[in-house]
């Protein structure tokens, strides 16, 4: 009779104990899911989380400022920017949707400490400086998103800068390449686009190829590549 009920006895604590153990591990994650799932940043907000937003788009090329802690009207367009680059809602509010997508790429886009990424951007914005110096920001981006499509396509080098000073027979491919305007100092601004652009900013989508029609007839291209937009004075093709 009294080992039965030691039996018992013991049998009842190890399932009051796991039934514990049990709720306790559901009460850790889901809370922490739902604190993480409901998180929504906006203009007006501050703390830790706004810095560490901050940081992860400073990171991928979409915030320029310092990191404040608060989220102003500069943060919000960063958001933007990411959000339209991610097709999702661009309302310009951190949300759990944009928070996850933004978060995902930090940890496999963080590339600003390496040699490669230094010399691509260093490169490109020169580019984007001697070819789009004056177009507007946007134009100046689409020239980046044209040479990070070459480098990623099998038809061109794979390298941004090897993409910049490729030839065809003698001929550089890039007219500042040959008239020397690639080695001028590129502006915030083309600095600004060559890292957006180098972090996937695709205003022009899988467009190869670029010209103005004001100074180049660009025949070959009109005929043989199909038109995607014109910004600035630039017209892009695929």
């Amino acid at each position: 009779m009294e080992r039965g009920f030691v039996l018992r006895f013991s049998n009842k604590r190890l399932i009051s104990a796991t039934l514990v153990t049990m709720f306790l591990f559901f009460f850790i994650v889901s809370g922490g899911y739902t604190h993480a799932a409901s998180t929504i940043l906006k203009v007006g907000s501050s703390g830790s989380q706004v810095s560490q937003l901050q940081t992860a788009l400073k990171q991928q090329g979409y915030f320029y400022a310092n990191v404040t802690g608060y989220y102003g009207s500069l943060t919000r367009d960063a958001v933007i920017r990411f959000q339209k680059d991610r097709g999702l809602a661009a309302d310009g509010i951190a949300g759990p949707q944009t928070l996850n997508a933004l978060y995902g790429a930090s940890s496999t886009a963080n590339r600003g400490t390496t040699g490669n990424y230094r010399e691509d951007i260093y490169w490109l914005a020169r580019i984007i400086e001697a070819e789009a110096g004056a177009e507007p920001y946007l134009g100046k981006v689409a020239v980046g998103n044209v040479i990070m499509n070459r480098v990623k396509s099998p038809n061109f080098a794979n390298s941004v800068k090897a993409v910049i000073f490729e030839d065809y027979h003698g001929i550089p491919q890039f007219s500042p390449v040959a008239d020397g305007t690639i080695y001028n100092t590129p502006s915030t601004a083309s600095n600004q686009a060559a890292q957006e652009a180098y972090n996937g900013a695709r205003p022009v989508g899988s467009a190869l190829y670029f010209f103005n029609p004001a100074k180049a007839e660009g025949g070959w291209i009109v005929k043989n590549r199909q038109y995607i937009t014109t910004i600035g004075n630039h017209s892009f093709y695929n």
